[in-house]
């Protein structure tokens, strides 16, 4: 099975995107939902639950490891990778690959947490590719709670992005990655008022095409993966908002299991 985790519901639109790239793979998804938002802990906290994550998935019988959360991504990949031996992919590298092939005048910018956008990760992975990038960033720290909330259509969080998006404009960019997967429910919103000239690089279709890229080469790990058209959703902890957004996501009512981490 494709395991995927991620700090609470945003990791869904991976979900979303590997079930229309590998329809009828099985597929494990973990929610944090008890200790969202990841972006505001410190760094070995957010290593310290990813491991946590991991090792519940590979529990449960994934063979592969997605982490779908922008935050763990950038801090806690590297450590992943050093105890697990098994596939580990992460949203960032995938989403600067696609921003580099689409970007003309090589002006990107990042939107994430405040821990992804500190970490540089962005910054770095972009211009180690292309030293003569130019990478503008800025941390938007409310809307992962405010997606989570479900205000998605709210004057207040159109409000909140036009802020957000400010300095980025004033950098002139022509390419923007949205460095955290609750951002794609935004998407409108974001491309509304960056402008319609940039184009928005949504990281969890760009790691849901690597992930279809690298079981096609790779036989013998396609071979491990069962494909009975099975998704299981845990969550470490339920809500009404959580069932109402993961319905918005994936557009159909899904059975949401809770387990303590």
């Amino acid at each position: 099975m494709i395991g995927i985790f991620d700090s609470g519901l945003g990791g869904l639109t991976v979900v979303n995107a590997i079930m229309k790239q590998l329809p009828g793979y099985d597929l494990l998804y973990f929610g944090d939902t008890a200790r969202t938002p990841y972006g505001t802990k410190s760094k070995e906290t957010v290593i310290g639950y990813s491991f946590e994550n991991t090792d519940f998935l590979i529990k449960k019988g994934a063979e592969i490891i997605i982490i779908a959360c922008n935050t763990a991504s950038s801090v806690a990949t590297r450590r992943l990778t050093e105890k697990y031996d098994i596939p580990i992919f992460e949203v960032i590298t995938p989403a600067v690959e696609d921003a580099l092939t689409v970007s003309g005048k090589r002006r990107i910018g990042i939107i994430g947490t405040r821990a992804t956008v500190n970490s540089n990760i962005y910054k770095k992975k972009i211009q180690a590719k292309d030293p003569d990038a130019r990478v503008y960033s800025n941390a938007c720290p409310l809307l992962v709670s405010l997606v989570e909330e479900g205000w998605l259509k709210k004057p207040e969080t159109r409000m909140i992005v036009k802020k957000y998006l400010h300095p980025l404009k004033g950098g002139q960019i022509d390419t923007l990655i949205l460095g955290c997967t609750h951002y794609p429910l935004l998407k409108d919103i974001i491309q509304q008022k960056i402008g319609k000239r940039v184009k928005i690089i949504d990281s969890s279709l760009s790691v849901a095409a690597q992930i279809k890229e690298f079981i096609k080469k790779n036989p013998e790990i396609d071979g491990l993966l069962s494909k009975g058209g099975k998704a299981s959703f845990f969550v470490s902890d339920i809500t009404d908002q959580f069932t109402k957004t993961a319905k918005k996501i994936l557009k159909k009512d899904i059975h949401l299991e809770h387990v303590v981490q």
